[in-house]
Order: C-alpha cells, then sequence, then structure tokens
C-alpha cells in the first residue's frame, strides 16, 4: 500500500510537471528567438536612415560600420541599380537574389532559414526612389542564448517536485501503513492465542474505527472464553454433591474387593472433578489478566472513591491523562488493588492536607502510572521497596508497595520511587506493553533508571528523598 501511493504520487507529480515544463520550455525557446530577430530589426532599422538619405557607398559602408552587426560582418545592403549606376552590394550576402526579389516585390520584413543561423530581409526606400534590401544576419547561438540554462532550470525544478513529492507520499503511506500493520500483527496474535493484545487507536479515522472495533472483539472473545470456562468450573463444582453422595454410598458398603473398588472409582472420580475446576478457574483467571483493563477508567473510578476522604482530609487532588483509553494487560481488580495500596499509602503516611495527584503516560511499548505527593519522604527507599520492609515508621510493612511491584512485573514492568514536583515522593509504576519487554524485566527500580527517559515529559532525572 505505502509502495502504490507513492507510484500513484509519482505518476501524478511528472504529469503535471511535464504538462507545465513542456509548454514553458517552448515558450522560453520561442521567446529567445524572438528576441533575437528583434535585436537584428533593430540593427536593420538603424541602416534606413542612411539609405533614404543617400546610395553612395562610402557613406553606406560607413554607416553599416557604425552598428554593432556591421561590426561583426553580420549586415549586408543590396541596392538596385538607379539609372546609370549599378547595382550597390555591401557586405556579405547569405541569400539568394530571388529572395531579395521577393522581400523588395512584397515590402515587408521576412526572415529566412540559412546556413547558421537565419537572415532578417528589411526592404527600405532609398533616395532615388527604389526598394533597398538590408540583409541582417543572426546566428544559431543568439536565437538559443539562454534556451539551455532555463530548460535545465526547469528540469531541475521537475525533479525536485517529484523528489519532494515522493518524501511526502513515503511519510503518508507510512501514517497509513504503521496502524495497518499493527492491527494485522495483532490480529495475528490474538489468532496464536495471546489475548491480551490490543491496538492503539490512532491514524486515519478508518483505521481507528478499525482498531476500535477491533480492541472490542478481542475483549469480547475473551471474556466469552472466561465465561465458558467459569460455567465449565460451574458444572464441575456441581458434580461434587452427587458424588458425596456416592461417597457415602460406597463407605457403607462394607468389606470386600467390589466395595473397596467402588470406593477408590468414587475418590478417583472426585479428584479428577476437582483437578477439572481448578484447571478451569485458573485459566479463567489467566484469561481475565491477559483481557486487561483500561487504565484511565480504573484511575478515574478509584479516584472518585478516595476523592471524597481527601476533601475531608483537606487534600488537593489532580489527575492527568486519563481523557482517553490506556489498555494495559493487567486485570481490572489487579490494577484497583495496586491504586489502592499506593494511594492508601499517601493517606497513612503524609499529614492531612498533603496535595497528592495521579499522572498516567503512555507510549507505543509502556503505560506508566505516577502517584505523587507534596508529603514528607522517607530516609531508605530501597527498603521500602523490599517486602516486609518499611521505613522504620508506625504502620510502614512494604506490603503496599510490594503488591505494586508484583502487578508491575507480570507484565515485565518494574516499580521505582523517586522525588515528585510536589516536593514529596513519586512512585512510578511501569506497565510493559509489547511482549518482548517482559521477558527482559528485572526485579528493583534499576529498570524504570535505564528507561526513564521514556517515563513523562519534565520528569526529574534523579531520584531524591522519598516516603513509604
Amino acid at each position: 500500500m505505502r509502495w502504490a501511493l507513492v507510484k500513484v504520487v509519482v505518476a501524478v507529480t511528472a504529469m503535471v510537471v511535464l504538462a507545465f515544463a513542456v509548454p514553458l520550455g517552448l515558450v522560453v525557446r520561442e521567446m529567445a528567438r524572438d528576441r533575437a530577430l528583434t535585436n537584428a530589426e533593430r540593427q536593420a532599422a538603424a541602416i534606413g536612415p542612411a539609405l533614404a538619405i543617400t546610395t553612395d557607398r562610402a557613406q553606406l559602408d560607413r554607416a553599416v560600420a557604425s552598428t554593432q552587426a556591421g561590426a561583426d560582418g553580420r549586415i549586408a545592403v543590396h541596392v538596385p541599380a538607379a539609372g546609370s549606376g549599378g547595382d550597390v552590394q555591401i557586405g556579405r550576402q547569405r541569400v539568394t537574389g530571388a529572395d531579395l526579389d521577393t522581400a523588395s516585390r512584397l515590402g515587408r520584413a521576412s526572415t529566412l532559414r540559412v546556413p547558421g543561423g537565419y537572415a532578417l530581409l528589411q526592404p527600405t526606400a532609398v533616395s532615388s526612389g527604389s526598394i533597398a534590401v538590408v540583409e541582417v544576419f543572426v546566428p544559431e547561438g543568439d536565437v538559443t542564448r539562454g534556451v539551455t540554462a532555463a530548460w535545465a532550470v526547469l528540469g531541475l525544478v521537475g525533479a525536485g517536485l517529484v523528489v519532494g513529492s515522493v518524501v511526502v507520499a513515503d511519510r503518508l503511506g507510512t501514517r497509513l501503513v504503521r496502524p495497518a500493520r499493527r492491527l494485522a500483527a495483532a490480529a495475528r496474535d490474538l489468532g496464536q492465542g495471546r489475548l491480551g493484545v490490543r491496538v492503539r487507536e490512532d491514524g486515519p479515522s478508518e483505521l481507528r474505527a478499525a482498531a476500535v472495533a477491533f480492541n472490542s472483539m478481542a475483549d469480547k472473545v475473551a471474556q466469552l472464553l472466561a465465561n465458558e470456562r467459569e460455567l465449565a468450573a460451574d458444572l464441575s463444582h456441581r458434580l461434587r454433591t452427587p458424588l458425596t453422595v456416592l461417597r457415602l454410598n460406597a463407605a457403607s458398603l462394607g468389606d470386600g474387593p467390589a466395595a473397596e473398588q467402588t470406593r477408590e472409582a468414587v475418590a478417583q472420580l472426585e479428584r479428577e472433578v476437582d483437578q477439572i475446576i481448578r484447571t478451569a478457574r485458573g485459566q479463567a483467571q489467566h484469561s481475565a489478566s491477559a483481557v486487561g483493563c483500561d487504565a484511565a477508567e480504573v484511575i478515574r473510578e478509584r479516584m472518585a472513591f478516595w476523592s471524597a476522604l481527601a476533601e475531608d482530609q483537606g487534600r488537593r487532588v489532580r489527575t492527568a491523562g486519563v481523557e482517553r483509553p490506556v489498555r494495559v494487560p493487567v486485570a481490572r481488580t489487579e490494577l484497583a488493588a495496586a491504586l489502592d495500596a499506593l494511594l492508601g499509602n499517601v493517606f497513612r503516611h503524609t499529614p492531612e492536607g498533603t496535595a497528592f495527584a495521579v499522572d498516567v503516560h503512555n507510549s507505543e511499548d509502556a503505560v506508566i502510572v505516577l502517584v505523587s505527593d507534596a508529603g514528607p519522604g522517607i530516609k531508605d527507599p530501597a527498603a521500602a521497596l523490599r517486602r516486609g520492609h518499611g521505613d522504620g515508621r508506625p504502620g510502614s510493612t512494604g506490603l503496599g508497595l510490594d503488591i505494586v511491584r508484583r502487578v508491575a512485573e507480570t507484565t515485565g514492568g518494574d516499580v521505582a520511587l523517586g522525588r515528585s514536583v510536589l516536593g514529596g515522593t513519586e512512585v512510578r509504576v511501569w506497565l510493559a506493553l509489547q511482549p518482548r519487554a517482559r521477558t527482559g524485566a528485572r526485579r528493583g527500580h534499576r529498570v524504570v533508571r535505564r528507561r526513564k527517559g521514556l517515563t513523562r515529559r519534565g520528569a526529574p532525572a534523579g531520584f531524591g528523598g522519598v516516603e513509604a
């Protein structure tokens, strides 16, 4: 599609360039020819006053030599015989006698093609009453002077237009093709069983609509699979009641090989049903995680809950980046729990009236959730990130941050602590979107430091004192 668009644009631009450049080139050539012939007419007109006064050869020689063309030997004067005198011929004649007779008879200027250029024949009345003919030779170089340079400029301009159109078409084609490729790759991944794959809703309106439809379809497919597995688990769970009855009846059969075999069969059947239930429910939970959720929607929902308590405590609350959908490969309940853990830390470990904010920033391969506050901070951020460790203050166990870290690591991301623009803590939760970003994830905040250039605009480069 990209190259097809480039070819179409090149063809159209080339046709437009040819449609304008070819006529313009011909006009330039005609203008150069007209300029040379007009100059020749002026040279011939300069001889006219002398011919009107005299036909003396010496005086005519001086008049011819006084012109630029005459000095160059490109003017010839043909005066017919008058009375007893003969014809007067000045300069080199390049046309035939018949051409001179025709010009004299017609009485108007004419241009003839001669070897090496053109000859302008200008009839002029002389003092004797006859018609003399002034012949001005115009070399081929004068006729085509400047034409080659003009054509070269036109060619360069045309080539520049074609190259420019190729660049513009390539950029436009990239803008069209890139979302289409992402959509095709997501469809391929979905077909291979990766139910958590989603497509960024950008590009032209048609591709955005296709991306929205694809994401809706993927959500529906994952939800249907999860419902089917849950239904299988529920149906299997219903078998436990008759199995309990069978186990009780088998226990009352007494001793004997048949009774023992019956009890073993009932126990085996019960184990198989339990395994079916565990497998079905495990797959259902995995499917729910693979479906993911809209982080912006979850943040808006949880912030609406916490804003009521913040209003009671006089805390200023700000959110950013939650106006548009932001898909993340995390189950809704898990993301809500992680966000509640972070906001709970703000309320537990900062004084009343301390402001806080939640920002969301997304790129092609990651979504970053920033929870910032204006609190006092803590002394040991490394200890706060370790499970079961706090900052030494009452009620600080570090388990909340560990919950957040585990949620981030399920996507291949991580968590880091830093100094916020509000003056207190900034917790950066890195949620990876691409499968390749998940394979190389490491524990600790080093991943975020290595990728901090992709976090957000205006984010502080280093980490300072923080709170739990």
